[in-house]
């Protein structure tokens, strides 16, 4: 009998480490990816912090760390001289560097319709873009929404000296339509108006500028090229991972408000920032794109940018190049 229970022990034993062993081969060696946002957090960033909460991330092999950005532009050069692996930025933007030789190509478009919108308090009832006739509206120069403000004023039949502008910066644009100084402001329609909305509890209307036909595509991946060659798989389990991040934010805009919430409390208020989060899934398709699977942009959308870029955007003409020079669709995850 003594000799029996040392034998049972062992045997015991040796079975626990056979169920361990499964487990153990299962857990993928974790790779460090950073990833820079193009701005400060807000709602559109709110899939990524439920992707790594739900181990989309991990279970690809990769540490996530989700760094905060001071702008597209910085966030393009870092990734430009490696010291972020991905961007999340306007791709606009990385365009306009990649065609002065920066070596950034996007991996995906998350936003295929532009966020681009004039909007101000739901109480002064401007719906429409006729309605922003005699208005004041506060705008920033020099950034991307004013570069297409011309257009969409001609494309809707408004003449410039109907309007009253009035200039500053991101929050300079918000005060003054707060007090009262101006009727509307430019800006993104998953940004400034949930800010107005926070700020004040007031509702927001916003005339988005793709309403118009101007949609320009906006936020999407973005690498060095050199990592498309030397580490396509990691790409590729990335853009796996952030694609699975990006439909469960389209199924539950409240859970990836609520990951993004667990991780920096102070990023805004639960409610408006959902409200954001509903207003960005409105932008990851185009109609063609509607049953695809996101950041599948189509190359005729590419187009249109950079049509749009060269046209109003300062891009060099000689510099535009075909879409694929700029966007790649090869390392997303099969439809």
């Amino acid at each position: 009998m003594k000799k029996l229970i040392p034998n049972l022990i062992a045997g015991v034993v040796a079975a626990l480490a056979l169920t361990a062993m499964p487990v153990q081969a299962q857990t993928k060696p974790q790779e460090k990816v950073t990833l820079m946002l193009n701005w400060y957090l807000y709602s559109e960033h709110a899939p990524f912090f439920l992707g790594k909460e739900r181990g989309f991330y991990a279970e690809e092999g990769i540490d996530l760390e989700i760094q905060e950005g001071r702008g597209s532009g910085v966030t393009a050069q870092a990734v430009a001289a490696k010291s972020a692996t991905f961007g999340y930025i306007d791709i606009g933007t990385m365009i306009k560097a990649a065609a002065k030789g920066a070596p950034l190509k996007s991996t995906g478009v998350l936003f295929q319709l532009s966020p681009m919108a004039v909007m101000g308090f739901a109480e002064k009832n401007i719906k429409t873009p006729k309605d922003i006739i005699g208005k004041t509206v506060a705008t920033t120069p020099g950034d991307a929404v004013s570069q297409m403000w011309p257009l969409f004023l001609k494309i809707n039949n408004i003449q410039p000296d109907q309007i009253k502008v009035v200039s500053g910066d991101g929050q300079t644009k918000l005060n003054a339509v707060m007090s009262g100084q101006a009727d509307l402001l430019l800006g993104s329609v998953m940004d400034q108006s949930v800010k107005l909305q926070d700020a004040t509890g007031k509702p927001v209307n916003a005339i988005r500028f793709a309403d118009s036909g101007i949609n320009q595509i906006n936020s999407g991946i973005v690498t060095n090229k050199s990592l498309l060659s030397d580490n396509p798989d990691l790409v590729k389990r990335f853009m796996r991972a952030s694609t699975r991040a990006a439909e469960a934010a389209e199924k539950s805009p409240e859970a990836a408000v609520d990951a993004m919430l667990k991780v920096n409390p102070k990023v805004g208020v639960r409610e408006t920032l959902i409200v954001g989060m509903k207003q960005s899934v409105a932008l990851f398709h185009t109609k063609e794109t509607a049953k695809q699977r996101p950041y599948r942009v189509t190359m005729k959308n590419v187009s249109d940018t950079l049509d749009l870029l060269v046209q109003y955007g300062g891009m060099d003409p000689a510099t535009r190049g075909k879409p694929e020079d700029y966007v790649t669709l090869d390392f997303l995850p099969a439809e």
